[in-house]
């Protein structure tokens, strides 16, 4: 693996870009001072590599309902008939979502590890900061495999023209307005938040920004901040969260998109691209495709392999075990209630210090970003380090 060390950016900088988690509890960087190279082979392998497995979710996903598996994948009940509304209105747009891959430096394979369709973070480090860490050493920003903004202000415009040609978007905009919202205290899901909201301000949406607790919801009406309605709107709030904690938000969610008062982002049918009971039914459909791994709901046999959650976040309840019942590496957390997904494992990149590296590639219509997360341990937590990548 080939990585320059290059002068860091200053705290001042990155809290003006609201990027306010780049000190860890240790007082060390979360943005490192180091950039990984790669080829332009490399980076045109990982946006190939997303762009063709989201097509293979599609498929996957249509499967699942077409003979309603919404149990096996682990799918609240409460949340079956929106994904269906929503899957089966174009409307609903898919706005962004992050896979996360082991390999695609070095001659190693790329593999799906898991697809980060609802909820996913790491925006503002992979869109802003990364390209920044370059202009700011004088190095050429434009050789990056990142057009992250432009990819989600470009799906923007598509929530309105719903194809291609997003140069319809002033022919068809009515003035439409879009409320986005965070859980309150979730310093990064807030920045993250309102990052999506400066993107759709600059698409030419009429925005606001307000706490989940203070968006209204009618069943009837649709859903309001301040006695103002919104036609569309996002929520950083994972959807099994509002399933189990919120049972009358997802009642009224539902009936708000049936009777189609609002457009809500990401939809809901993003929970079945969320949950990692889908890579059970990806290799079932695409078995020994290059870039699955075997993935079952029983222990794999003969092969080291992964143990997660299907809606486990940040590395928490994922336990490592080898093909001889050995645990290697496990990480409790408050994700043992969800079902468990087995899933072969996949060697992540390593340098010469022996840090791990995964690779996280950003989609909007299609792959447009990549950025690379780094830790001392094979299962990465929240406190995994940023790593950002230059095009050699």
């Amino acid at each position: 693996m080939e990585k320059i060390k290059v002068k860091p950016l200053t705290k001042e900088f990155l809290e003006s870009i609201d990027f306010s988690w780049h000190t860890h509890p240790d007082k060390s960087a979360f943005l490192k001072d180091e950039i990984v190279l790669i080829s332009e082979k490399e980076a045109e392998a990982y946006y190939d590599a997303a762009n063709e497995l989201y097509d293979m979710f599609v498929e996957a996903a249509e499967y699942v309902i077409e003979n309603n598996l919404f149990h096996e994948l682990d799918i609240p009940f409460n949340l079956v008939d929106i994904i269906k509304e929503s899957w089966e209105n174009d409307l609903h747009w898919h706005l962004y979502g992050r896979f996360d891959f082991s390999g695609g430096i070095d001659g190693q394979p790329i593999k799906l590890l898991e697809f980060n369709a609802d909820t996913p973070t790491s925006l503002i480090e992979s869109s802003i900061a990364q390209w920044a860490l370059l202009k700011y050493n004088n190095l050429d920003e434009h050789k990056q495999f990142n057009n992250i903004y432009e990819a989600i202000k470009k799906n923007f415009w598509r929530l309105v023209t719903l194809d291609d040609d997003v140069e319809k978007f002033e022919e068809y905009y009515e003035g439409w307005k879009i409320l986005f919202s965070s859980v309150r205290g979730a310093q990064e899901d807030e920045d993250t938040t309102r990052y999506l909201q400066t993107i759709a301000d600059e698409a030419g949406f009429i925005t606001e920004f307000a706490y989940v607790d203070e968006v209204e919801f009618d069943e009837n009406e649709g859903i309001f901040y301040n006695d103002e309605n919104y036609e569309f709107w996002f929520k950083l709030l994972p959807w099994e969260s509002i399933a189990i904690e919120e049972s009358e938000l997802a009642m009224l969610l539902t009936q708000i998109i049936k009777s189609q008062k609002a457009i809500i982002l990401n939809p809901a049918y993003t929970l079945l691209f969320q949950s990692k009971g889908i890579l059970k039914i990806l290799w079932d459909l695409f078995p020994n495709h290059p870039l699955l791994l075997e993935t079952d709901f029983k222990p794999l046999e003969g092969k080291d392999f992964v143990e997660k959650k299907t809606f486990g976040r940040e590395g928490e309840n994922v336990k490592i075990v080898s093909k001889e019942g050995s645990i290697i590496d496990e990480r409790e957390g408050e994700y043992g209630n969800f079902k468990s997904v087995y899933q072969a494992y996949a060697p992540l990149n390593r340098d010469d210090e022996g840090n791990y590296y995964q690779a996280g590639v950003f989609f909007a219509y299609e792959g447009c970003g990549l950025g690379y997360r780094v830790s001392n341990r094979a299962i990465l937590e929240d406190r995994a380090s940023f790593i950002a990548h230059m095009i050699k």
